[in-house]
């Protein structure tokens, strides 16, 4: 059983990874901390939670909860995680970091996108958190980035045709759009029921700062620097993204034939499905999954 200490568990990601962590016979949740809500339980704030976990969130320091558990994941904002990645790396406490502050592997990157970093001499130790496409790096190490969410879909959707040099790279679009929940539990009036529901439109064209980790992780799936034009936007809907890419083949294949390459790529991947041909990806079929 591994004990897992989840720092800043009460947002949406929080609540997300509390839900398969609770779940998981391997896993013994043993800390979770909120300043907003220390000494509450888990269950009031999430009433979902109620009769399945005792947990009760808490503002212990980063030592503190190093001290109860062997795998700690960070649930904090971007910024934020970079405090405390390097206290729980020393204390030999394996990490998974929720946050962008690891995903980019270049420092002047990040500060363009996002500000300073003030830990960038760990930036080269973080294992980008796709197992698909890097499962056995992430097995050794010590710190893991997950992936953003938009990215997660649009790098999936491309690794097999950029690795099989099907597509001309210099052309793409990812016209994505996303649920509420991604803009996080924080109150913002763009976010508000009222100013969604029956709605839809795009956002922060140009800007969004997912698009430096999409470029550097096609960049390497591509072997060559990669450009994408990407478009977010906001569905009214609660969750889930979906991600649509076009791009130019560089020669003539079939619906089946891209299905089975798909297939043959993603076979042994337990958290990706391929559609069959002719059979298209629905947001409803994939939440919670």
């Amino acid at each position: 059983m591994i004990r897992i200490g989840v720092y800043g568990g009460s947002g949406y990601t929080g609540q997300e990874l509390l839900r398969l962590l609770i779940g998981h016979p391997g896993a013994e949740v043993v800390a979770a901390t909120s300043r907003r809500f220390a000494g509450v339980p888990v269950s009031a704030v999430y009433p979902v939670f109620a009769g399945l976990t005792d947990l009760v969130y808490t503002d212990a320091s980063p030592e503190e909860v190093a001290g109860l558990a062997d795998f700690i994941f960070l649930a904090l904002p971007h910024g934020i995680s970079m405090e405390f990645a390097p206290i729980f790396i020393r204390a030999g406490r394996k990490v998974v970091d929720l946050s962008a502050d690891f995903r980019l592997r270049d420092a002047a990157s990040y500060e363009a996108w996002y500000g300073r970093h003030t830990a960038a001499g760990t930036l080269g130790d973080a294992v980008y958190g796709l197992p698909e496409l890097y499962r056995e790096q992430i097995r050794n190490a010590s710190l893991v980035a997950n992936p953003g969410c938009y990215p997660t879909s649009i790098i999936l959707g491309l690794a097999p045709v950029l690795r099989s040099r099907w597509i001309d790279a210099v052309s793409i679009i990812a016209d994505s759009k996303s649920g509420v929940s991604g803009a996080g539990r924080d109150l913002q009036i763009a976010s508000l029921f009222c100013e969604v529901e029956g709605g839809f439109k795009a956002y922060k064209i140009g800007q969004h700062r997912h698009t430096p980790e999409i470029e550097q992780e096609l960049s390497l799936l591509a072997g060559r620097e990669m450009k994408i034009s990407f478009t977010p936007h906001l569905l009214p809907v609660k969750r889930g993204i979906l991600s649509t890419i076009y791009a130019t083949l560089e020669q003539d294949v079939t619906a089946e034939e891209a299905t089975a390459l798909y297939q043959t790529f993603y076979r042994k991947e337990p958290f990706v499905r391929v559609c069959p041909a002719g059979q298209f990806p629905n947001l409803s079929s994939v939440v919670g999954s």
